[in-house]
């Protein structure tokens, strides 16, 4: 792809995130949507690979149904109660037919099953982006909607935090268990998204920069399953001393950056009366903490595999920037001791 058509390509994407974001009117929010949506089309076929088709194909359907509904519940309202404005949306049917939308478009629980296989399909880079900035406009229509069912945030919440856990247990992909981990961290943003916008906000944030830190990890690595991430100590020993660091992180262990969204957020859910709901998630993070566990055991604590020294991946040294990851993985690994400073500066 040349860097002209690329250029292109990403300014479409971050052009039709930024009408979504700054959109008070649906047909607006939607025009975003659908701008983001095809913008990234090209992207995903990068590589003309028959797996990129099919994940970009699968991608492509479930996103023009997602619209297609979204579309259809800011119809109904404008047609019930005479407004188009987001805020506005407040008759039950259409709010609970744009909230499934909006969760069929990030990939929550039960409407998930698409995104482990469309992120398996891309290489590393088109998967970053599908993970963190393809998040961003449906969440920001989510946080400017009315919420009329509460009960609905929170079945969607549980059960994608049960599904992003139960499902990257038995997984060897490397892809596949960050799509479960996507899944997963996303039930905790919705749980707490009716009760403290700016939790799930914050929540959002420190997501974005541990699930880049990973990303950035196995794509220096060149890893796309469990088994290549035994030969990263002698690519780069620094790098793989850190990354179990970044992977409790995700699972949010104390005491680094992970910890401090989970925190909040089952003390925010034990405030609102719902200790059941907040002991279900705190039992469900730990199905997610098992996988990194695991994966960090197979990065530290493995031996190569016997290959002979010709087809050997290590000794050969990156030309890939790490400033960027630099950055992210002290914001990942460092943030626990500044939690009054960041609710400080994410509170309404």
């Amino acid at each position: 792809m040349s860097p002209f058509i690329l250029a292109t390509l990403m300014s479409a994407l971050g052009i039709g995130t930024a009408i979504t974001l700054s959109s008070s009117h649906w047909l607006i929010a939607w025009v975003g949507l659908e701008l983001n949506t095809l913008a990234i089309l090209p992207l995903m076929t990068r590589q003309p690979h028959p797996r990129a088709v099919e994940a970009t194909t699968k991608y492509f359907l479930i996103q023009a149904a997602a619209a297609a509904t979204l579309l259809f519940a800011a119809t109904t309202n404008a047609w019930i109660t005479g407004q188009w404005e987001i805020h506005q949306m407040t008759h039950p049917a259409p709010a609970t037919i744009a909230t499934l939308a909006l969760a069929m478009k990030v990939g929550l629980a039960p409407t998930h099953f698409w995104l482990p296989e469309v992120l398996q399909g891309l290489d590393l880079t088109t998967g970053l982006i599908l993970s963190t900035w393809q998040k961003l406009a449906p969440f920001a229509l989510l946080l400017q909607m009315p919420h009329q069912n509460p009960t609905l945030l929170i079945i969607l919440g549980l059960s994608s935090t049960l599904v992003g856990g139960w499902g990257g247990l038995n997984q060897t992909q490397l892809r596949k268990i960050l799509a479960y981990s996507s899944i997963a961290h996303l039930g905790w943003m919705i749980l707490v998204l009716q009760f403290s916008p700016s939790l799930t906000f914050l929540t959002l944030i420190l997501y974005f920069a541990m699930t880049f830190s990973t990303f950035i990890v196995f794509k220096i690595n060149k890893s796309t399953n469990i088994n290549s991430l035994a030969t990263s100590w002698a690519k780069t020993p620094a790098l793989t001393a850190i990354t179990p660091l970044i992977l409790l992180s995700l699972g949010g262990l104390p005491p680094l950056s992970g910890f401090m969204p989970k925190w909040l957020i089952l003390q925010e859910l034990t405030k609102q009366g719902l200790a059941l709901t907040a002991t279900v998630t705190a039992l469900s993070a730990l199905l997610s903490l098992y996988f990194y566990l695991r994966l960090s055991y197979a990065m530290t604590l493995t031996t190569p595999p016997n290959t002979p020294m010709g087809l050997s991946p290590w000794r050969l040294h990156t030309s890939q920037a790490t400033l960027p990851l630099a950055i992210s993985t002290t914001t990942t690994l460092a943030l626990l001791p500044l939690t009054p400073l960041v609710t400080a500066l994410f509170s309404p």
